[in-house]
C-alpha cells in the first residue's frame, strides 16, 4: 500500500534532475583580458650597509658604530625630511681561518638601513653621500609607487573590458551573444623597477634614471551563452 507514494516520490527526484542536468547544461563562455600601465615612480629605496672586522666582537661591533653613524649623518644631511631611515639588518659573525682545522682569526659586524624616499632626485646624492662617508655596499636601488591601489583599479578596469569584449567576440564565433556575467577573477601584479646599484667609492653626482614603473593585470571572465 505504500507504492504510489514512492513512486511519485522517484518520479518527482527524477523530474527536479532533469531540470538541473537542463539548466547546467547550458552553454558558458571563459574569456581573458590583460593590460599594462607604465606608471611615473613616486618612490625609491635604497639599502646601505656598513661591515667592519676587528679582533674581537666588541672592537668589531665598537668600530661600526662609529663608522655607522659617520654614514647615517652623511645620509640624513642629504634627505632631510623627504624620507626615512630604517634599519633592516644586524650582525656579528666570527670569522675563520682556512685548512683542515680553522679556527676564529675575527669578527665581522655588519649594519645594514633602508632609505625611503620620495625625492626622486636624491638617490644619486644619497649613494655619493654613503660611499663618501665609509659605507660598505650600496646596493637595492628601486623605484616604486607609495599606494600602487589607483593604478591597478585602473589596470584591472582595462583588462576587464578586454576580457569582456572577447567574450562577446567568441560568442559572435558561435552565432550567438553573451549573456550576463557569472563570474569574473583577477590577478594582478605591481613591478617595481629595479637598478641594480653596487656602488663604493662613486663617482660625484652619480647618475640615476627612473623611468617606470609597470603595473599589469589579468582578468577572466565567464559570460552566459545566449
Amino acid at each position: 500500500m505504500f507504492r504510489t507514494p514512492l513512486i511519485l516520490l522517484l518520479a518527482g527526484l527524477v523530474g527536479a534532475a532533469v531540470l538541473s542536468a537542463q539548466a547546467t547544461a547550458a552553454g558558458t563562455i571563459q574569456a581573458q583580458g590583460s593590460a599594462t600601465l607604465n606608471v611615473q615612480p613616486d618612490q625609491a629605496q635604497l639599502s646601505v650597509s656598513v661591515s667592519t672586522d676587528a679582533a674581537t666582537a666588541q672592537q668589531a661591533a665598537s668600530q661600526n658604530g662609529t663608522q655607522t653613524n659617520q654614514v647615517l649623518n652623511a645620509l640624513k644631511q642629504v634627505l632631510g625630511n623627504s624620507g626615512t631611515v630604517q634599519t633592516i639588518g644586524y650582525s656579528i659573525n666570527p670569522r675563520y681561518s682556512s685548512g683542515t682545522n680553522p679556527t676564529v682569526i675575527g669578527y665581522t659586524a655588519m649594519n645594514t638601513v633602508q632609505i625611503t624616499t620620495s625625492d626622486l632626485s636624491l638617490p644619486g646624492q644619497l649613494i655619493d653621500a654613503a660611499s663618501g662617508s665609509g659605507a660598505t655596499n650600496v646596493y637595492g636601488l628601486t623605484f616604486g609607487l607609495h599606494d600602487p591601489d589607483p593604478s591597478r583599479q585602473q589596470a584591472l578596469t582595462a583588462a576587464t573590458k578586454q576580457a569582456l569584449a572577447h567574450a562577446t567576440a567568441i560568442a559572435a564565433g558561435l552565432s550567438g551573444k553573451a549573456g550576463p556575467v557569472i563570474s569574473a577573477q583577477e590577478t594582478g601584479t605591481t613591478v617595481p623597477i629595479v637598478s641594480p646599484v653596487q656602488a663604493v667609492g662613486a663617482i660625484s653626482s652619480t647618475p640615476i634614471v627612473t623611468g617606470y614603473v609597470t603595473v599589469t593585470a589579468n582578468v577572466t571572465v565567464t559570460v552566459q551563452l545566449q
